[in-house]
């Protein structure tokens, strides 16, 4: 209660005093570079939260107006006004998307019904392995939903989530960082130096601390990055950029609290279901990359970009099963998981322009190869009282665990798997009026799969699989004014047996066909004014022979069909000189399709979609250097599992914030999260490990730049 008194008090304090117009820390600030053949255009003006270009989604440079697909674009101005540093917390404000626990050690996502733990990249690039994702070097982040096969590969079937980094810049030398604390106890700090190398290169630096800290009993831990980054000019028409990045993450791993009753347990926000010692992940990832940009001439330009990625993952924890008010007891389970992944990944892109009559022709022609090497184990816990993986006990806060160790390897697989793909793409302008978009990808997958445990008991250990999938996207698209359009598209992805971590493959899954997903989509964008957009979108998602997780038993999957039928609504930029906002509406509708018991259709709702998910955040310049901002998150209530036996209930959370400039090169920020001290389970990874919100907290930061 005192805690809560104090960040009132302090909250109210600062919001009365402290706020800002304009923030030039260099952590916000979009940069128009040298190497301009890797980013877009965007508004620089501050308080605008409206990119103008997005070539992601294309791998063109198309204006978003022109791309027949509903995305979001978050710029590195809104994560910064939000105090944003982990995914979970930007996707709260993405229509048709929200966030799972990961088991408290990864990012996991559910985008139009579809979850997955893979659909991540990096400047177009694949990222896949289960961590938690830093946002410190980033100029923005693009949420593209709808199946995506066709630019990004296997995958994707509800949508991915691309971070397009920070690169150098020849115009100016500047050294910038932030320093932030909150009133739990964690710290975070970054630095951004950026220094040109004569006129044709220049190098930046981007790096980050963060010491974890958060309302959960016993939770704690540090994670830091550093990224420098280099880029020249070879000539005029030819640009490189050298970037690498080294990334290390120690924290707790929090499963949340079990169930009662169908519902979250009430009353243990706070309480750790689990061994504080025992409950650690540690990821150390290494992540190179070399692209060149060539422009033969102003109608044809190519691209090339290769990539090496190290990861080095560990995980291990206790979780809870079941909780037993009447009896007193809580039931646990556990293991310890190890992966190291090696990625290679070269990927090369030529775009023309070409008039054929009264067409005008932009063409995409894309070539890339993967290899990527895993090896991954898992041992069972196993408890001295019970001798067995699962044990039952007295409960008391915090628990009082009987002896355990993991000695027992349930898992101990190798995968290699190489992916080849080529892609073509056709942008048609037919007159002003309407514009065609066609384009196909093949994909050739392959994974050799060995199975140590298997070969140790005397049986069949390797297994291999290839598949050859076509993905093909098309779209149509009519401007009645230039400044709006209406458009309908169908896109198609697949998803190969291995599963998206590679571990799901084996002698029987091997025989099956991989999962699909087709999405049709109408929609309609209308720029109000060069700062201001609306986009809308009305969808429909099949998914055939997909797996989840079974809800009687989390460690095996089950094989589904789904439909996820919705709508979704964006409203972003500034309404009025000094007010600009963000704010975005999704309804889906999420069943299972075929599932029969009994000789009797019996679909259920799909797991961590809910219905309603609606979010504001605004920010208004009530002088010149003082601004206050506003947000509101509402989401109706989910199933924590297929099995819908769990519901997480419904809830809407404020957030506030206040800005003061104190000089052209000092700001002053605090954020004020969960103003009204909500109640509430913002995800589940299962109907037993079930996240609790945070309480009440402020964050403060001071902002520099020189």
């Amino acid at each position: 209660m005192l805690r809560t008194y104090f960040i009132s008090a302090a909250s109210v304090l600062a919001l009365t005093t402290i706020a800002r117009a304009d923030q030039t820390g260099s952590d916000a600030e979009p940069i128009k570079i040298a190497y301009a053949a890797m980013i877009e255009d965007s508004i620089t003006v501050r308080g605008k939260y409206q990119r103008v270009e997005n070539s992601s989604a294309m791998k063109t440079d198309t204006a978003l107006i022109n791309i027949p697909q509903s995305l979001t674009v978050l710029s590195r101005e809104q994560l910064d006004d939000q105090a944003i540093t982990d995914i979970a917390e930007a996707l709260r404000f993405t229509p048709g998307a929200s966030t799972g626990q990961g088991e408290g050690h990864r990012d996991q996502i559910t985008i139009r019904g579809q979850n997955t733990t893979a659909d991540f990249f990096i400047d177009g690039l694949r990222d896949d392995v289960q961590y938690f994702r830093p946002l410190y070097n980033l100029d923005r982040i693009e949420i593209l939903k709808g199946a995506n096969a066709m630019i990004f590969g296997r995958g994707g079937g509800g949508g991915v989530i691309n971070r397009v980094t920070k690169t150098p810049t020849t115009d100016e030398v500047f050294v910038g960082g932030s320093l932030s604390a909150d009133t739990f106890g964690s710290v975070y700090a970054s630095g951004d130096v950026n220094a040109p190398l004569g006129e044709a290169a220049a190098a930046r630096l981007n790096a980050y601390y963060e010491s974890l800290d958060n309302h959960r009993d016993f939770f704690g831990g540090d994670r830091y990055a550093v990224n420098p980054t280099v880029a020249f000019k070879l000539s005029p028409a030819t640009r490189i950029l050298a970037s690498y990045e080294y990334v290390h993450d120690d924290r707790t791993v929090d499963r949340g609290v079990p169930s009662l009753n169908g519902e979250p347990l009430a009353g243990f926000d706070e309480t750790f279901f689990g061994d504080p010692d025992a409950n650690v992940t540690e990821l150390s990832a290494h992540i190179a990359r070399l692209r060149i940009d060539h422009e033969f001439s102003d109608m044809l330009k190519a691209d090339a970009t290769v990539q090496y990625a190290d990861y080095d993952k560990l995980y291990q924890n206790l979780y809870p099963i079941g909780f037993d008010d009447s009896l007193g007891e809580v039931s646990l389970d556990g293991y310890r998981d190890t992966t190291k992944r090696q990625n290679l990944i070269f990927q090369a892109n030529l775009v023309g322009k070409i008039d054929t009559g009264p067409l005008a022709h932009k063409l995409l022609i894309g070539f890339e190869y993967a290899d990527q090497e895993s090896d991954n184990a898992r041992r069972d816990v196993e408890f001295a009282n019970s001798m067995d993986d699962q044990i039952t006990f007295a409960f008391t806060d915090p628990l009082v665990i009987p002896a355990f160790a993991f000695p027992v390897f349930t898992r101990d697989r190798q995968s290699d798997v190489t992916a080849t793909s080529v892609y073509f793409q056709d942008q048609i302008d037919i007159g002003s009026l309407i514009k065609i978009i066609g384009g196909v990808r093949y994909d050739r997958f392959e994974i050799d799969a060995v199975d140590q445990i298997a070969i140790a008991g005397g049986g069949a250990g390797l297994t291999s699989r290839s598949d050859e999938k076509w993905s093909p996207r098309v779209g149509v698209i009519f401007k009645p004014i230039e400044s709006a359009s209406l458009y309908a598209s169908y896109s198609k992805s697949f998803l190969p047996r291995s599963g998206d971590q590679f571990l799901s493959l084996s002698l029987s899954s091997a025989t099956l066909a991989p999962e699909s997903f087709e999405n049709y989509e109408i929609g309609a964008k209308w720029d109000i004014a060069d700062t201001l957009s609306v986009t809308a979108a009305i969808f429909q998602l099949d998914r055939e022979n997909g797996l989840t997780a079974d809800p009687s038993d989390p460690g095996n999957a089950i094989t589904v069909g789904s439909r996820t039928r919705g709508f979704e609504l964006q409203f972003v930029g500034e309404v009025m000189p000094g007010w600009s906002i963000n704010a975005g509406y999704s309804y889906l509708d999420g069943d299972e399709r075929g599932r029969v018991v009994a000789g009797a259709l019996a679909n259920r709702t799909l797991a961590q979609v809910p219905e309603h998910m609606f979010s504001l955040w605004n920010r208004y310049a009530v002088t010149s250097r003082f601004a206050l901002g506003l947000g509101l998150t509402h989401q109706s209530s989910q199933f924590a599992s297929i099995g819908n036996s769990v519901e997480l209930p419904g809830f809407t959370r404020v957030d506030a914030a206040a800005f003061y400039e104190l000089s052209d090169n000092l700001e002053l920020q605090v954020n004020v999260e969960n103003l009204f001290d909500t109640d509430y389970f913002p995800a589940a990874h299962n109907d037993n490990n079930i996240s609790t919100g945070e309480p009440l907290n402020a964050r403060f930061t001071v902002r520099a730049k020189f």
